[in-house]
């Protein structure tokens, strides 16, 4: 087999190799890592935190809040009830007897919260994201909202459209996905015109 000496120098030699990647994939390379994400994204490296007027943290920008008052724009339907522990999503596929009861539920939901809007309502207001956390809704689906949440806030229509589109993100790069917007976001936007 090995002889005495070397042996041992082949085990020496082999926690040596063990330490040293062990430093370099456990330490050196998540440090690097975070400073690089930290110099490149600082916002998105802290969880893209967002404040009220008073400097208290009121949430993230990355992940969906359930909203269910009349002055405020609503998110998607969430399977988690908006839990990032529980992240994920339904798992009810197309035929599911359930999957349908859920729809029509939101469906009536927002007819009686909106009873004015004639404008077909946007898929994403009755369907669960893949992550069941998802922050942001469609153009669509913000507009489908504002006459409530303006007349629900004592506001000028024009003024909560004119808050949609400031609060409207583009495409990614100009190209990949659609324009959404950041419910979050453009709460927090209505609740400091309001103030």
């Amino acid at each position: 087999m090995f002889a005495n000496g070397k042996f041992f120098s082949e085990i020496l030699r082999s926690v040596i190799i063990l330490v040293m990647m062990m430093a370099l994939v456990g330490l050196v390379y998540p440090l690097l890592m975070t400073l690089v994400g930290k110099a490149v994204f600082p916002e998105k490296t802290m969880g893209s935190l967002i404040y009220n007027a008073q400097g208290q943290t009121t949430g993230s920008a990355l992940i969906g809040q359930h909203f269910t008052a009349l002055g405020d724009f609503w998110t998607r339907p969430s399977a988690s009830q908006d839990n990032p522990l529980q992240s994920g999503g339904s798992n009810l596929g197309p035929t599911n007897p359930q999957l349908l009861k859920n729809i029509q539920t939101q469906i009536t939901l927002l007819e009686k919260a909106n009873p004015t809007q004639t404008a077909p309502i946007p898929i994403d207001l009755v369907t669960e994201s893949g992550s069941g956390l998802d922050p942001d809704i469609s153009v669509a689906a913000a507009e489908y909202q504002a006459v409530r949440v303006a007349q629900a806030r004592h506001l000028d229509r024009q003024i909560v459209e004119h808050l949609i589109v400031q609060n409207t993100q583009a495409r990614q790069w100009g190209l990949l996905g659609e324009p959404v917007v950041n419910v979050i976001l453009l709460n927090q936007a209505l609740d400091q015109v309001a103030s």
